[in-house]
């Protein structure tokens, strides 16, 4: 199993998006990015903090590459805005691709490089190095699927 960290504007949609996709395993709501290891839902929306909102997966390579998951993440919201998803405002719902090994940096900026040819160089997408990993309070877990019950 490998996890990746993705932050495609508020998490809540991404989650529910990915959790039924062929090959995840699992999905769980963070912040990561900030200056600090723990972070509050209240801190992170201050804009104060450096953190984003994210998706954390857990996959099974041998069903679902990276390369398809960051397909997916492209797909999934507009990757041509900066620090922000509409309605969202703000460098917490920034797009970006947090990798955890040379292998997901290499296919991160071949990835976005090919989604940078098909928006005319518009993508704000960055790729960082995961850092200050936080997972996010439980009434954000799997929110929408809670709001269905």
């Amino acid at each position: 199993m490998k996890k990746c960290t993705l932050a495609l504007g508020c998490f809540w949609k991404p989650e529910e998006n990915f959790k039924g996709k062929h090959g995840i395993i699992a999905t769980e709501v963070g912040y990561a990015g900030g200056e600090t290891d723990k972070v509050t839902y209240e801190e992170v929306c201050t804009g104060n903090t450096g953190h984003a909102e994210v998706v954390r997966l857990t996959y099974d390579e041998n069903q679902i590459s990276f390369k398809k998951i960051l397909d997916l993440f492209f797909k999934m919201h507009d990757p041509t805005q900066k620090d922000m998803q509409l309605p969202d405002i703000g460098s917490q719902y920034r797009s970006e691709i947090f990798y955890e090994s040379d292998d997901q940096k290499k296919e991160a900026t071949e990835t976005l490089a090919k989604f940078n040819k098909i928006f005319n160089g518009k993508i704000q997408t960055n790729i960082s190095k995961i850092k200050n990993y936080c997972r996010a309070e439980e009434y954000h877990q799997k929110y929408i699927e809670k709001s269905r019950l």
